[in-house]
């Protein structure tokens, strides 16, 4: 205000209603087209990250996932469980607890968008109502598709518009190659980061205050003066 009426000194003498309708509509009026569409631009990712902001609240996660969501504790899995989890991606994904940790780990890199859609698109798959499958696309590709949406995931535009233009009439496999590009990110790229990362090792006790270092043991062959054979224990 100051610096429209530095501008424009004549509006230093404004009886309080006329400088009450001038706050109100000059400063829009003068703003350049740029500024106004930047000041668009802006309102518009408030709006999304107060949709994003409320999704996180309400638990998102809960809601489009097709396994419980327990919070359970990784001090309550079992190494053992958790061992079977590192024979592959597909094994880590038939455990509950696996797909939580798992979760928390791609969290911890700003990723778990990624998890999520993938379990959206696995209940997606099992709706039976025409009309509860149409909203729920309308929910996937509101919040993991469309440009610029809260929780965004990487896929080439190509798949993008595809499941753009059957948004009208989605069908139930309209989901799948993003689906399958987002598995393979994650089995590829985000899933051997698990394996090594503090929360899996800390479950499986190779890592962390206090754990023990689960050695395998086997025996080598030493030979004596005698050139008879003897076995040793070994470590590694």
């Amino acid at each position: 205000m100051e610096t429209l009426l530095f501008l424009f000194p004549q509006f230093n003498y404004m009886a309080p209603k006329e400088e009450a309708y001038f706050k109100m509509f000059a400063v829009e009026d003068f703003q350049s087209p740029a500024m106004k569409e930047d000041s668009s631009r802006q309102k518009d990712k408030e709006r999304k990250s107060r949709l994003s902001l409320f999704l996180t609240k309400s638990g998102s996660h809960e809601n489009v996932s097709p396994h419980k969501k327990t919070n359970t504790p990784t001090s309550n899995i079992s190494p053992e469980t958790a061992l079977q989890w590192s024979d592959s991606f597909e094994e880590l994904l038939k455990h509950t607890d696996g797909v939580e940790t798992f979760s928390q780990f791609l969290r911890t890199e700003f990723s778990e968008e990624n998890i999520e859609f993938w379990l959206a698109c696995e209940e997606y798959k099992t709706i039976d109502s025409e009309t509860k499958l149409l909203s729920k696309a309308k929910y996937i590709y509101t919040v993991y598709i469309e440009s610029e949406a809260p929780k965004e995931v990487n896929i080439d535009y190509n798949t993008k518009m595809a499941i753009q233009k059957n948004m009208e009439h989605p069908t139930r496999s309209c989901f799948d190659v993003a689906q399958m590009k987002v598995y393979s990110l994650m089995k590829k790229d985000s899933y051997p980061r698990f394996l090594h990362s503090d929360i899996y090792l800390r479950i499986t006790r190779r890592k962390g205050p206090g754990a023990t270092m689960f050695r395998r043991r086997s025996r080598s062959c030493v030979f004596n003066e005698r050139g008879e054979s003897k076995t040793e224990p070994s470590a590694w």
